[in-house]
Protein backbone atom coordinates (compact mmCIF):
# COMPACT_ATOMS: atom_id res chain seq x y z
CA UNK A 1 0.00 0.00 0.00
CA UNK A 2 1.31 3.35 -1.02
CA UNK A 3 1.47 5.84 2.59
CA UNK A 4 1.80 9.64 2.69
CA UNK A 5 4.34 10.77 4.79
CA UNK A 6 3.47 11.12 8.16
CA UNK A 7 3.16 14.70 8.76
CA UNK A 8 4.00 14.84 12.40
CA UNK A 9 1.74 15.77 15.65
CA UNK A 10 3.56 18.94 15.45
CA UNK A 11 1.53 20.04 12.69
CA UNK A 12 -1.73 19.37 14.59
CA UNK A 13 -0.46 21.08 17.89
CA UNK A 14 0.38 24.35 15.22
CA UNK A 15 -3.43 23.89 14.05
CA UNK A 16 -4.75 24.14 17.03
CA UNK A 17 -4.13 27.94 17.99
CA UNK A 18 -6.51 29.05 20.73
CA UNK A 19 -9.41 30.00 18.57
CA UNK A 20 -10.13 26.53 18.31
CA UNK A 21 -10.61 25.80 21.85
CA UNK A 22 -13.96 25.07 22.84
CA UNK A 23 -14.47 24.65 26.24
CA UNK A 24 -12.25 23.97 29.29
CA UNK A 25 -13.89 21.36 31.85
CA UNK A 26 -12.16 20.57 35.02
CA UNK A 27 -10.17 17.31 33.90
CA UNK A 28 -9.71 18.53 29.91
CA UNK A 29 -9.25 21.21 27.16
CA UNK A 30 -11.67 20.45 24.08
CA UNK A 31 -10.48 21.87 20.63
CA UNK A 32 -11.48 21.66 17.39
CA UNK A 33 -9.55 20.14 14.98
CA UNK A 34 -12.03 19.70 11.45
CA UNK A 35 -15.72 19.80 10.58
CA UNK A 36 -17.77 16.64 8.76
CA UNK A 37 -21.05 16.42 7.49
CA UNK A 38 -23.19 14.15 9.05
CA UNK A 39 -19.88 12.05 10.55
CA UNK A 40 -20.32 8.61 12.29
CA UNK A 41 -17.35 7.04 12.48
CA UNK A 42 -13.47 7.22 12.33
CA UNK A 43 -10.02 5.13 13.01
CA UNK A 44 -6.86 6.43 13.23
CA UNK A 45 -4.72 4.64 10.57
CA UNK A 46 -0.98 3.76 11.94
CA UNK A 47 1.05 6.52 10.31
CA UNK A 48 -1.13 9.36 12.44
CA UNK A 49 -4.12 9.91 9.80
CA UNK A 50 -7.93 9.36 10.55
CA UNK A 51 -10.43 7.53 8.52
CA UNK A 52 -13.74 9.36 9.12
CA UNK A 53 -17.40 8.27 7.71
CA UNK A 54 -19.75 10.59 6.73
CA UNK A 55 -23.32 9.01 6.74
CA UNK A 56 -24.23 10.29 3.34
CA UNK A 57 -22.00 7.50 1.95
CA UNK A 58 -18.34 9.27 2.11
CA UNK A 59 -15.37 7.97 3.56
CA UNK A 60 -12.48 10.85 4.53
CA UNK A 61 -9.35 10.79 5.08
CA UNK A 62 -7.84 13.53 8.04
CA UNK A 63 -4.58 14.54 8.02
CA UNK A 64 -2.37 16.51 11.15
CA UNK A 65 -1.43 19.04 8.64
CA UNK A 66 -5.13 19.85 8.72
CA UNK A 67 -6.03 18.64 4.88
CA UNK A 68 -9.17 16.36 4.12
CA UNK A 69 -9.43 13.97 0.82
CA UNK A 70 -12.23 11.69 -0.49
CA UNK A 71 -11.32 7.72 -0.47
CA UNK A 72 -13.17 6.53 -3.96
CA UNK A 73 -14.70 3.16 -4.43
CA UNK A 74 -17.71 3.52 -1.09
CA UNK A 75 -20.95 1.02 -1.89
CA UNK A 76 -23.97 3.01 -2.27
CA UNK A 77 -25.82 3.36 0.99
CA UNK A 78 -29.36 3.29 2.05
CA UNK A 79 -29.22 7.09 3.31
CA UNK A 80 -32.04 8.21 5.34
CA UNK A 81 -33.32 8.58 9.35
CA UNK A 82 -30.55 6.64 11.22
CA UNK A 83 -29.53 4.77 8.15
CA UNK A 84 -26.03 5.54 5.69
CA UNK A 85 -22.51 5.07 6.28
CA UNK A 86 -21.52 3.62 9.16
CA UNK A 87 -18.58 2.12 11.26
CA UNK A 88 -15.34 2.27 10.12
CA UNK A 89 -12.13 -0.16 11.54
CA UNK A 90 -8.64 -1.61 10.01
CA UNK A 91 -7.53 -4.97 10.18
CA UNK A 92 -5.86 -6.26 13.00
CA UNK A 93 -3.04 -6.79 10.22
CA UNK A 94 -3.87 -3.68 8.52
CA UNK A 95 0.31 -2.68 8.02
CA UNK A 96 0.69 -5.38 5.91
CA UNK A 97 -2.87 -6.18 4.27
CA UNK A 98 -4.55 -2.32 3.42
CA UNK A 99 -7.63 -3.81 4.26
CA UNK A 100 -10.39 -1.88 6.05
CA UNK A 101 -13.82 -2.72 7.24
CA UNK A 102 -17.11 -0.61 6.60
CA UNK A 103 -20.53 -1.00 7.86
CA UNK A 104 -23.76 0.40 6.09
CA UNK A 105 -27.35 0.83 5.41
CA UNK A 106 -27.32 -1.68 1.76
CA UNK A 107 -30.66 -1.08 -0.09
CA UNK A 108 -32.88 -3.82 -0.86
CA UNK A 109 -35.81 -4.69 -2.94
CA UNK A 110 -39.27 -2.41 -2.47
CA UNK A 111 -38.20 -0.48 -0.01
CA UNK A 112 -36.38 -2.26 2.46
CA UNK A 113 -33.00 -1.99 3.65
CA UNK A 114 -30.57 -3.87 6.08
CA UNK A 115 -27.35 -3.09 7.96
CA UNK A 116 -24.35 -4.86 5.88
CA UNK A 117 -19.89 -5.02 6.23
CA UNK A 118 -18.07 -4.97 2.87
CA UNK A 119 -14.04 -4.90 3.29
CA UNK A 120 -11.34 -3.68 1.45
CA UNK A 121 -7.92 -3.44 0.56
CA UNK A 122 -7.50 0.82 1.38
CA UNK A 123 -4.77 2.18 -1.56
CA UNK A 124 -3.68 6.33 -0.41
CA UNK A 125 -2.26 8.68 -3.03
CA UNK A 126 -1.57 12.07 -3.20
CA UNK A 127 -5.37 13.18 -3.95
CA UNK A 128 -6.74 10.72 -1.34
CA UNK A 129 -7.24 7.30 -1.90
CA UNK A 130 -9.74 4.64 -3.02
CA UNK A 131 -11.18 1.09 -2.11
CA UNK A 132 -10.05 -1.77 -3.95
CA UNK A 133 -11.59 -5.23 -4.67
CA UNK A 134 -14.38 -4.45 -2.11
CA UNK A 135 -16.76 -7.55 -0.75
CA UNK A 136 -19.24 -8.00 1.36
CA UNK A 137 -19.01 -9.83 3.69
CA UNK A 138 -21.81 -10.12 6.08
CA UNK A 139 -25.91 -8.67 5.92
CA UNK A 140 -28.79 -8.02 8.37
CA UNK A 141 -31.37 -11.17 7.61
CA UNK A 142 -33.55 -10.27 6.18
CA UNK A 143 -34.40 -7.15 4.95
CA UNK A 144 -36.62 -5.07 6.18
CA UNK A 145 -38.67 -1.51 5.80
CA UNK A 146 -38.20 1.31 8.06
CA UNK A 147 -34.77 3.19 8.42
CA UNK A 148 -34.09 2.94 12.10
CA UNK A 149 -31.56 0.23 14.74
CA UNK A 150 -28.77 -0.67 12.29
CA UNK A 151 -26.56 -1.21 15.03
CA UNK A 152 -23.54 -1.72 13.01
CA UNK A 153 -20.59 -0.96 15.29
CA UNK A 154 -18.15 -3.48 14.87
CA UNK A 155 -14.56 -4.51 16.85
CA UNK A 156 -11.94 -7.08 16.56
CA UNK A 157 -10.82 -8.99 18.94
CA UNK A 158 -9.75 -12.28 20.05
CA UNK A 159 -8.91 -12.97 16.58
CA UNK A 160 -12.27 -12.68 15.20
CA UNK A 161 -14.63 -10.12 13.66
CA UNK A 162 -17.26 -8.91 16.24
CA UNK A 163 -20.56 -6.73 14.66
CA UNK A 164 -23.55 -5.21 16.43
CA UNK A 165 -26.99 -5.69 14.59
CA UNK A 166 -29.98 -3.55 15.87
CA UNK A 167 -33.62 -5.39 15.60
CA UNK A 168 -34.91 -2.53 13.12
CA UNK A 169 -37.48 -1.51 15.06
CA UNK A 170 -39.47 -4.77 15.06
CA UNK A 171 -38.99 -6.02 18.31
CA UNK A 172 -39.21 -9.83 17.97
CA UNK A 173 -36.58 -10.77 15.53
CA UNK A 174 -34.03 -9.81 18.63
CA UNK A 175 -35.62 -13.16 20.74
CA UNK A 176 -35.57 -15.19 16.97
CA UNK A 177 -32.83 -17.53 16.16
CA UNK A 178 -33.96 -17.86 12.29
CA UNK A 179 -32.57 -13.88 12.08
CA UNK A 180 -29.31 -12.16 12.88
CA UNK A 181 -31.48 -8.55 13.75
CA UNK A 182 -31.10 -7.64 17.52
CA UNK A 183 -27.82 -9.70 17.76
CA UNK A 184 -23.87 -9.78 18.28
CA UNK A 185 -22.37 -11.85 15.59
CA UNK A 186 -19.06 -13.40 15.63
CA UNK A 187 -16.99 -14.21 11.85
CA UNK A 188 -13.84 -14.59 10.84
CA UNK A 189 -12.21 -11.75 9.58
CA UNK A 190 -13.27 -13.11 5.76
CA UNK A 191 -17.26 -12.98 6.80
CA UNK A 192 -17.23 -17.06 7.31
CA UNK A 193 -18.92 -18.25 10.19
CA UNK A 194 -16.56 -20.35 13.38
CA UNK A 195 -17.67 -23.56 14.03
CA UNK A 196 -17.00 -22.93 17.79
CA UNK A 197 -20.26 -20.29 17.89
CA UNK A 198 -22.88 -21.11 20.62
CA UNK A 199 -25.18 -21.76 17.91
CA UNK A 200 -23.49 -23.09 14.90
CA UNK A 201 -25.06 -26.61 15.17
CA UNK A 202 -28.51 -24.97 14.24
CA UNK A 203 -26.71 -23.84 10.89
CA UNK A 204 -28.26 -21.31 8.56
CA UNK A 205 -27.93 -17.63 10.26
CA UNK A 206 -28.34 -19.00 13.30
CA UNK A 207 -24.58 -20.17 13.18
CA UNK A 208 -23.12 -16.42 13.01
CA UNK A 209 -24.64 -15.35 16.39
CA UNK A 210 -22.53 -15.16 19.40
CA UNK A 211 -25.30 -13.34 21.73
CA UNK A 212 -29.53 -11.82 21.63
CA UNK A 213 -32.24 -9.96 22.97
CA UNK A 214 -30.77 -6.60 21.67
CA UNK A 215 -32.45 -3.81 20.99
CA UNK A 216 -29.84 -1.18 19.49
CA UNK A 217 -26.63 -1.83 19.97
CA UNK A 218 -24.64 1.25 19.26
CA UNK A 219 -21.12 0.63 21.15
CA UNK A 220 -18.81 -2.71 21.03
CA UNK A 221 -15.56 -2.54 22.46
CA UNK A 222 -13.05 -5.00 24.39
CA UNK A 223 -11.73 -4.21 27.44
CA UNK A 224 -7.97 -4.84 28.98
CA UNK A 225 -8.76 -8.33 30.14
CA UNK A 226 -10.22 -9.39 26.63
CA UNK A 227 -13.59 -9.02 27.79
CA UNK A 228 -16.31 -7.97 25.27
CA UNK A 229 -18.83 -4.77 26.23
CA UNK A 230 -21.64 -3.13 24.68
CA UNK A 231 -23.36 -0.36 24.53
CA UNK A 232 -27.00 0.12 23.29
CA UNK A 233 -30.31 2.36 23.37
CA UNK A 234 -32.96 0.93 25.60
CA UNK A 235 -36.83 2.09 24.43
CA UNK A 236 -38.45 5.01 26.58
CA UNK A 237 -35.92 4.17 29.48
CA UNK A 238 -33.36 1.55 30.18
CA UNK A 239 -30.09 2.42 28.13
CA UNK A 240 -27.76 -0.66 28.94
CA UNK A 241 -24.03 -1.24 29.50
CA UNK A 242 -23.71 -5.53 28.73
CA UNK A 243 -20.92 -7.78 29.41
CA UNK A 244 -21.36 -9.92 26.50
CA UNK A 245 -21.22 -13.16 26.95
CA UNK A 246 -21.39 -16.34 24.77
CA UNK A 247 -24.96 -17.76 24.17
CA UNK A 248 -26.31 -15.18 26.37
CA UNK A 249 -29.89 -13.52 26.12
CA UNK A 250 -30.26 -9.77 26.99
CA UNK A 251 -33.68 -10.11 27.43
CA UNK A 252 -35.36 -7.06 24.71
CA UNK A 253 -38.35 -7.02 23.95
CA UNK A 254 -39.28 -9.34 26.68
CA UNK A 255 -37.45 -7.52 29.41
CA UNK A 256 -36.15 -4.05 29.69
CA UNK A 257 -35.45 -0.89 32.64
CA UNK A 258 -37.49 0.96 30.37
CA UNK A 259 -41.16 0.99 28.50
CA UNK A 260 -42.15 0.70 24.93
CA UNK A 261 -42.81 4.61 23.45
CA UNK A 262 -46.56 3.84 23.33
CA UNK A 263 -45.95 3.81 27.13
CA UNK A 264 -46.97 -0.02 27.15
CA UNK A 265 -45.07 -1.66 30.30
CA UNK A 266 -42.01 -4.16 29.83
CA UNK A 267 -41.10 -5.90 32.69
CA UNK A 268 -38.13 -5.22 34.01
CA UNK A 269 -34.85 -7.64 33.89
CA UNK A 270 -35.68 -8.46 37.85
CA UNK A 271 -38.76 -10.59 36.84
CA UNK A 272 -36.74 -13.13 34.37
CA UNK A 273 -33.37 -13.84 36.20
CA UNK A 274 -32.62 -16.06 33.31
CA UNK A 275 -32.44 -13.26 31.31
CA UNK A 276 -28.94 -11.88 31.33
CA UNK A 277 -29.40 -8.35 32.96
CA UNK A 278 -27.46 -4.97 32.30
CA UNK A 279 -24.25 -4.12 33.96
CA UNK A 280 -25.58 -0.32 34.20
CA UNK A 281 -29.08 0.94 33.05
CA UNK A 282 -29.79 4.01 32.67
CA UNK A 283 -32.96 5.87 32.99
CA UNK A 284 -33.59 8.78 32.14
CA UNK A 285 -31.68 7.87 29.14
CA UNK A 286 -27.92 8.77 27.69
CA UNK A 287 -28.58 7.95 24.29
CA UNK A 288 -25.15 5.98 24.09
CA UNK A 289 -23.78 6.00 20.70
CA UNK A 290 -20.15 4.09 20.93
CA UNK A 291 -17.88 2.94 23.78
CA UNK A 292 -14.23 2.92 24.08
CA UNK A 293 -11.99 1.58 26.71
CA UNK A 294 -8.88 4.02 27.23
CA UNK A 295 -5.54 3.26 28.23
CA UNK A 296 -3.26 6.38 27.07
CA UNK A 297 -0.75 8.28 28.60
CA UNK A 298 -2.56 11.93 28.31
CA UNK A 299 -4.93 11.04 31.91
CA UNK A 300 -3.51 8.24 33.70
CA UNK A 301 -6.02 7.85 36.22
CA UNK A 302 -8.61 6.98 32.91
CA UNK A 303 -6.40 4.09 32.52
CA UNK A 304 -9.00 1.08 32.36
CA UNK A 305 -12.30 3.52 32.24
CA UNK A 306 -14.65 3.24 29.03
CA UNK A 307 -16.21 6.52 27.95
CA UNK A 308 -19.81 6.36 25.70
CA UNK A 309 -20.60 9.17 23.91
CA UNK A 310 -24.44 10.58 24.43
CA UNK A 311 -26.57 11.80 21.75
CA UNK A 312 -29.96 13.44 23.54
CA UNK A 313 -27.34 13.67 26.82
CA UNK A 314 -24.88 15.62 25.01
CA UNK A 315 -22.48 14.36 27.30
CA UNK A 316 -19.17 12.22 27.56
CA UNK A 317 -19.85 9.64 29.93
CA UNK A 318 -16.93 7.94 31.52
CA UNK A 319 -17.49 4.41 33.52
CA UNK A 320 -15.24 2.28 35.80
CA UNK A 321 -15.07 -1.20 36.66
CA UNK A 322 -14.43 -3.61 38.91
CA UNK A 323 -14.24 -7.43 37.12
CA UNK A 324 -17.86 -7.66 35.35
CA UNK A 325 -19.47 -4.76 37.64
CA UNK A 326 -19.56 -1.21 36.55
CA UNK A 327 -20.83 2.11 37.41
CA UNK A 328 -20.82 5.63 35.98
CA UNK A 329 -18.12 7.84 37.42
CA UNK A 330 -18.55 10.76 35.72
CA UNK A 331 -20.44 12.99 33.11
CA UNK A 332 -18.96 15.56 31.06
CA UNK A 333 -21.51 18.20 29.28
CA UNK A 334 -20.31 18.82 25.84
CA UNK A 335 -23.11 21.07 24.84
CA UNK A 336 -23.51 19.22 21.64
CA UNK A 337 -24.88 15.19 20.42
CA UNK A 338 -21.68 12.91 20.97
CA UNK A 339 -21.39 10.54 17.92
CA UNK A 340 -18.55 8.78 18.56
CA UNK A 341 -15.24 8.43 20.90
CA UNK A 342 -12.12 7.26 20.29
CA UNK A 343 -8.52 7.02 21.90
CA UNK A 344 -6.09 8.78 19.31
CA UNK A 345 -2.39 7.47 18.77
CA UNK A 346 -1.19 10.44 20.85
CA UNK A 347 -3.42 9.39 23.86
CA UNK A 348 -6.00 12.06 23.64
CA UNK A 349 -9.48 11.48 23.16
CA UNK A 350 -10.98 12.37 20.33
CA UNK A 351 -14.98 12.81 19.70
CA UNK A 352 -17.47 13.68 16.77
CA UNK A 353 -20.20 15.60 16.52
CA UNK A 354 -23.40 13.57 15.32
CA UNK A 355 -23.92 16.65 12.74
CA UNK A 356 -27.13 16.58 12.71
CA UNK A 357 -30.20 18.20 14.79
CA UNK A 358 -28.15 21.21 15.58
CA UNK A 359 -25.04 19.58 16.18
CA UNK A 360 -22.24 21.01 14.00
CA UNK A 361 -20.12 17.84 13.45
CA UNK A 362 -17.19 18.97 14.40
CA UNK A 363 -13.87 16.65 15.41
CA UNK A 364 -12.53 17.50 19.09
CA UNK A 365 -9.54 16.11 20.38
CA UNK A 366 -9.18 16.51 24.32
CA UNK A 367 -6.40 17.20 26.08
CA UNK A 368 -5.62 17.38 29.84
CA UNK A 369 -5.52 20.86 31.16
CA UNK A 370 -2.32 21.96 31.68
CA UNK A 371 -0.74 21.46 35.78
CA UNK A 372 -4.00 18.90 35.51
CA UNK A 373 -2.65 16.89 38.31
CA UNK A 374 -4.20 13.52 37.36
CA UNK A 375 -0.96 13.68 34.61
Amino acid sequence: MRRAKYLGWALLAAACSDDAVLAQHDAFVATEVAAFDEPWAMTFLPDGRLLVTEKRGRLKLWAPDGTIRDIAGVPRVAYGGQGGLGDVVLHPGFGENGLVYLSYAEPGESGTSGAAVARARLVLDESGGALEDLQVIWRQVPKVTGNGHFGHRMAFGDGYLWISSGERQKFDPAQDLQSNLGKIVRLRDDGSVPGDNPFAERGGVAAEIWSLGHRNPLGLAFDAQGRLWNVEMGPRGGDELNFVRRGANYGYPLVSEGDHYSGRSIPDHATRPNLAAPAIAWNPVISPSSLMFYDGDEFPDWRGSAFIGGLSSQSLVRVVFDGERAREAERFAMGQRIREVEQGPDGAIWVLEDGSRGSAGRLLRLTARTGDSSR
